[in-house]
């Protein structure tokens, strides 16, 4: 079975920035940004009010780095919603993994925001 590079991207938002964040990434960034790459899941964390996630899958380590230099390099990006997410953010911590595609698919059924 095919196995997908998963990032998990979890986001510390500034104090009370959550609800505008969430706003700002269902109005502008995941219109831009689905078409551009394979959004697994994302949302709010169920366990910090001021904590997000970003699930997303890749071939491999070379298209994520593609995808994501395509993407966070583009003027549609820098000139769009960056400042405005940027701006929400206090840290950020990514960590890859290898996953099955049934895996992958598992967790896009299970997230309420992309069912």
């Amino acid at each position: 079975m095919a196995q997908r590079l998963v990032e998990i991207r979890s986001y510390k938002l500034k104090a009370g920035e959550a609800a505008a964040f969430h706003e700002a990434v269902e109005s502008t960034v995941m219109p831009m940004l689905r078409p551009a790459m394979d959004v697994v899941a994302y949302g709010p964390s169920a366990h910090e009010p001021d904590t997000y996630f970003l699930i997303r899958a890749y071939a491999d380590l070379a298209d994520l780095e593609a995808t994501q230099a395509a993407f966070y390099g583009s003027n549609a990006w820098r000139q769009g919603p960056r400042k405005t997410i940027v701006e929400r953010i206090e840290s950020h911590l990514n960590t890859v993994l290898w996953m099955s595609q049934a895996s992958v698919d598992d967790l896009r059924r299970s997230n309420p925001t992309l069912a």
